[in-house]
């Protein structure tokens, strides 16, 4: 990587440059002409949301470092679009997912907590020099704050590197594994969703409540789409972004309240608001607000959710990774032992690989990123992303710890 600046340093050029992307990207993948319409079939438009700028990035054509468009999309784009998904949403139907739905993210968790000991003991099996290392310079202390990243997200990763203190040097490596291997899965996760057909095939998945969302909420659209006047468009940006206001509001009152002492899990203000943002739509669905989704008010929403995946992307560096391939082998094998457990689940109790993709991501992502993976499948299903991030985000420090547990014990 060059050591100046990006090409493009001013936000305002980089949002137009990424905008156009992302309409060619939607004009190429909506074309009749054979070759985009084979070449989308494996390549999911989605996936070139993510990868396209995470090139721009690791070219120094942007900068994801410095920019403010991923704070401005996570911070005020994401919860007016939770806001107007969940609105929009047949909450009733989603509810009868049920079971399948919690046992598969269940077993990412446990394939979190149980995986991290488990590729630490491969990796030092595999490599004295490397088992030497982990000892001397307690390398689980650094591995377990991925596992509270993971499942918990930055709060818990920053409670857990206090509780073991783990060092500055040993940290910032991590920080780096943990974000290019969390990236590429969720990058994978998205091409997953493009032949989600295969994958149910394979899974021999009982897909009779997911389709039956989606087909309620697509009749409802067929029958009822109307073009937006200014009028409707109007309404549909006031409720999206006057809602993520009033959420990011709440957020503020209550942390002010210093629930916990100010640590935990709930101390988090951009928690509180993505569940304030969720917990608005929730009761907005069962109003006449839910009567803009004939403008089109999920498509807005939708919208919001694909700028974000490419502002996640702008922060991916590929050529990060020097001087932690140690590291990123344990993180590697560690992924993979959690999505092994989630398919062997899924694969039993016949579960879709929507359950898998939004599962994994909420342990993996959290809050920020299991809705957009949702989305993919049908925007109506984001709601689904949300409520199982939260749980995650939960669980997280206390996952972290029987992680820490195990990894002295194989050590």
């Amino acid at each position: 990587m060059q050591a100046e600046g990006p090409l493009i340093s001013h936000d305002g050029i980089v949002l137009g440059l990424l905008l156009i992307v992302l309409a060619v990207l939607f004009y190429a993948s909506d074309s009749s002409r054979p070759f985009w319409k084979k070449f989308f079939t494996f390549v999911p438009s989605l996936l070139l949301c993510y990868i396209i700028p995470a090139l721009l990035n690791s070219f120094n054509v942007v900068s994801g470092t410095t920019s403010q468009l991923y704070p401005i999309a996570s911070q005020i784009l994401l919860p007016a679009s939770l806001v107007l998904l969940t609105a929009m949403a047949d909450l009733r139907a989603i509810l009868k997912l049920g079971k399948n739905a919690l046992l598969v993210f269940f077993a990412g968790t446990a394939g979190i907590i149980i995986g991290g000991p488990i590729a630490l003991a491969v990796v030092s099996s595999l490599s004295d020099t490397f088992r030497e290392q982990a000892i001397q310079q307690e390398l689980w202390k650094g591995l377990v704050t991925i596992c509270g990243s993971w499942i918990g997200g930055s709060s818990s990763q920053l409670a857990l590197k206090e509780i073991y203190g783990c060092s500055e040097s040993l940290f910032t490596i991590v920080l780096v594994v943990d974000a290019v291997v969390a990236n590429t899965w969720m990058a994978i996760l998205i091409y997953g969703a493009g032949i989600t057909k295969r994958i149910d095939k394979w899974l021999k998945a009982d897909m009779s409540s997911i389709e039956d969302v989606m087909k309620r909420v697509d009749h409802q659209g067929n029958n009822e789409k109307k073009p937006a006047t200014l009028t409707d468009l109007a309404a549909i940006l006031a409720i999206g972004f006057g809602g993520a206001g009033l959420s990011r509001l709440m957020a503020m009152g209550i942390t002010n309240l210093n629930i916990g002492g100010g640590e935990g899990a709930f101390s988090s203000e951009f928690l509180w608001m993505i569940i304030f943002a969720t917990t608005l739509g929730i009761m907005l669905s069962f109003t006449r607000v839910r009567l803009l989704e004939k403008s089109g008010a999920s498509s807005i929403a939708t919208l919001l959710i694909y700028f974000l995946i490419m502002t996640i992307g702008m922060r991916l560096d590929i050529f990060s990774l020097e001087g932690s391939a140690s590291l990123l082998w344990v993180a590697i094998i560690w992924i993979i032992f959690h999505a092994v457990v989630m398919f062997a689940v899924a694969k039993i109790i016949r579960a879709p690989y929507f359950f898998v993709a939004v599962g994994s991501q909420a342990n993996i992502g959290g809050v920020a990123t299991a809705p957009a993976i949702a989305s993919i499948f049908h925007p109506s299903l984001a709601p689904v992303g949300v409520l199982l991030a939260v749980l995650s985000h939960v669980l997280g420090t206390y996952a972290g710890i029987i992680s820490a547990w195990l990894m002295q014990w194989v050590m």
